[in-house]
């Protein structure tokens, strides 16, 4: 049985991307691309099991080609995701997922050999709490991102909302490390500010807790905050920007302190967020950004 260091498990999908005042495109997206994209560059050996339409799988090539290797659970439609920037916050968006490839059943996941599973849904179509109590019993580490929970789409108009969660403490406790950014932790805590949302997190049970938001990046564990800000020139690629540090952050901490793994995060996604699409850079890259604005 084959051996990695990082599983992402959620759904490949097609962002439809309208920027303020921009053109709209059309790109292959996702949590999972982003994340697993990231972890491979790095030097991770990668896995990625996720829901899609077989007819649809092209879109893993660029993962295949970076070593990755895809587990693909056949689905009768593909994910697809809208996102419309209405205004020049960043942070400002609406979200409709137009077509969903459906929840994950825990018979349908192969067990692999990993030594972190992240669970990098989109919205909250994709994992429930018998799949995570499911997956701890197998004996996984287990991460996820809040959005694939936070994020709730209307059955009638598939408008997505971003709404609290009843079950959010226990997610949170049986995770190792959870992502979420700065809306998201005001929704599940009430907190505007990352390090009291962090420490709610904390009283919950949560080991280590990573929160981004439009100028850096807090990280929560130990009974320590760390932060650190981003350097981005532009937010061209701002869409993807909470999974990619997240991917980053995982990568580098597995041998790595946390504040070492920090300013890798913030300087990786830092240069990503400067071109749409997945974080395309190189090792080198990171080095010169962190020498340049993280030292």
């Amino acid at each position: 049985m084959k051996t990695y260091d990082l599983t992402f498990l959620g759904h490949m999908c097609f962002d439809e991307i309208t920027p303020f005042q921009g053109e709209t495109r059309v790109a292959p997206g996702s949590a999972v691309l982003c994340g697993a994209m990231v972890a491979a560059r790095v030097g991770k050996k990668v896995a990625v099991v996720t829901r899609m339409a077989p007819e649809d799988e092209g879109i893993l090539r660029p993962l295949q080609e970076l070593g990755v290797d895809t587990y693909l659970i056949p689905a009768a439609e593909t994910t697809y995701s809208v996102v419309i920037h209405p205004t020049a916050n960043i942070d400002e968006r609406r979200l409709i997922l137009k077509k969903s490839a459906g929840y994950f059943k825990l018979e349908e996941i192969p067990q692999l050999q990993t030594k972190y599973l992240h669970l990098a849904g989109i919205s909250d179509q994709e994992f429930n709490l018998e799949l995570i109590h499911g997956l701890k019993e197998y004996g996984y580490n287990l991460s996820v991102d809040m959005q694939s929970f936070v994020r709730q789409v209307d059955p009638v108009s598939h408008a997505i909302a971003f709404r609290d969660v009843p079950q959010k403490e226990a997610i949170v406790r049986a995770m190792s490390k959870v992502k979420l950014d700065l809306v998201e932790a005001k929704v599940l805590t009430g907190a505007a500010d990352p390090e009291k949302a962090a420490l709610i997190f904390e009283a919950w049970g949560c080991p280590e807790t990573v929160i981004t938001h439009a100028e850096g990046v807090l990280v929560r564990t130990g009974g320590k905050t760390y932060y650190e800000k981003f350097s981005n020139r532009s937010v061209r690629g701002r869409t993807g920007r909470g999974d990619t540090t997240f991917a980053a952050y995982l990568a580098w901490r597995m041998e790595h302190d946390v504040a070492t793994a920090l300013k890798f995060a913030a300087a990786l996604v830092s240069i990503k967020m400067e071109t749409p699409g997945p974080f395309q850079g190189t090792l080198e890259d990171v080095y010169d950004r962190i020498r340049k604005y993280h030292s």
